[in-house]
């Protein structure tokens, strides 16, 4: 859980990491274009009186200074409309048609929609009615720098999405690697005793041929043989095989009926033909033992536990619904990460093994269907089906 825990936080220190990143990119984006939309129409104010000094001059006027300002607009687009709304003249406007009747068109349009949004600046001959309108729209570099806060979020939210993927793939190849070194561990130290076991049964069974309880020694030592063989599996990738679920529910459920109470009943709900599955039949019995062993101290030793096979298609389901206490809708999310258990005795390891048999051994998938607190919960398995 520590490592989780850990996870979790590096995950909040990043987000919020990019939530600082995003409003100081915003606010310093927006006070930089502020201030360059308001350079840019002070710049057309002066644009603006050099050509009303142009058209007002006569021949003793000096004009270089004027032509020297109207020249050297090189990066604002401008459009100079008359009064009927006729383009006079432009300057750095991209045109995209070839046709001159078109181009002519595209920037009269242009130029009216940049009056109407009341980017222009009217100027007006002498004492008369006669005026021009000067439209202008923003430079090439103030639409680049309102895009570029855009830009950096996009990279930053890239930058987090991919640091929060590499935290999440280390926390699980860490997970991996102890389960994995664990589950062979297990099997090695098991290994020894369960042949010095099998020995002895052997040795007991010669001299004493006709008693009753060595059969269910053997049955108990050949269960920690199949544990024992499991638990070297995890890690490996086993060779799936066509098998027949109907048997291998049936394992299950012979193995619960003979170790729990008499006040749990199992009911089985198979289809009456064979359903076929590829699969590695016990490392799959195990899977479902595990939810079966769950649904009985969810029950507290009390109440039914109903297995459901159905195929659907190319699929195969499988069903596990117990009559147990259930579990809390905040909980349902976390029933499958290793270290999570609500039992006051248990490592919280059976659910995320199982996941992790259905889903990588098996490309099937584990959740959980439905929970109500007091009513019970209902785990559905669902596997492809033999071809």
């Amino acid at each position: 859980m520590q490592w989780t825990d850990r996870i979790r936080q590096v995950k909040m220190i990043l987000v919020a990491a990019a939530v600082v990143i995003a409003v100081a990119s915003l606010l310093v984006s927006h006070f930089l274009v502020r201030d360059l939309s308001k350079e840019e129409r002070n710049k057309m104010e002066v644009w603006a009186q050099a050509l009303h000094a142009l058209n007002q001059a006569d021949e003793h006027t000096d004009l270089s200074l004027v032509l020297s300002v109207i020249e050297g607009n090189n990066t604002i687009p401008v459009i100079v409309l008359d009064q009927e709304g006729r383009v006079s003249d432009y300057r750095n406007v991209a045109i995209r048609a070839d046709n001159d009747a078109d181009s002519t068109a595209y920037v009269e349009q242009l130029g009216q929609r940049l009056q109407k949004a009341g980017q222009y600046i009217r100027v007006i001959y002498g004492d008369s009615t006669d005026y021009q309108l000067v439209c202008y729209d923003e430079s090439i570099m103030l639409k680049r720098l309102q895009a570029w806060p855009y830009v950096q979020l996009g990279i930053v939210l890239i930058f987090v999405v991919v640091a929060i993927f590499a935290l999440l793939s280390s926390k699980r190849a860490e997970q991996n690697k102890v389960w994995v070194g664990l589950s062979k561990e297990t099997a090695h130290q098991l290994g020894t005793p369960v042949s010095s076991l099998m020995a002895w049964v052997e040795m007991l069974r010669e001299q004493y041929p006709d008693d009753d309880l060595l059969p269910e020694m053997d049955k108990d030592v050949r269960r920690l043989q199949l544990i024992a063989e499991r638990f070297s599996k995890i890690g490996s990738l086993p060779e799936p095989v066509e098998a027949s679920m109907n048997e291998v529910l049936d394992h299950v459920v012979s193995y619960m009926d003979r170790r729990t109470s008499s006040q749990v009943q199992m009911v089985r709900r198979f289809p009456d033909h064979d359903v076929r599955v590829k699969m590695n039949a016990s490392l799959f019995e195990w899977v479902i033992e595990n939810l079966c062993k769950n649904a009985v101290d969810a029950m507290e030793g009390r109440g039914t536990i109903t297995l459901t096979l159905t195929e659907d298609g190319q699929r195969v389901a499988i069903e596990v619904q117990d009559t147990g206490k259930g579990i809390r809708k905040k909980d349902v999310k976390n029933v499958f990460t290793p270290g999570f258990t609500t039992k006051k005795r248990g490592w919280g390891l059976g659910l995320s093994l199982a996941k992790r048999i259905v889903e990588e051994y098996h490309k099937g998938r584990i959740y959980v269907k439905h929970s109500e607190v007091g009513v019970g919960t209902t785990f559905r398995v669902e596997m492809p089906k033999w071809p």
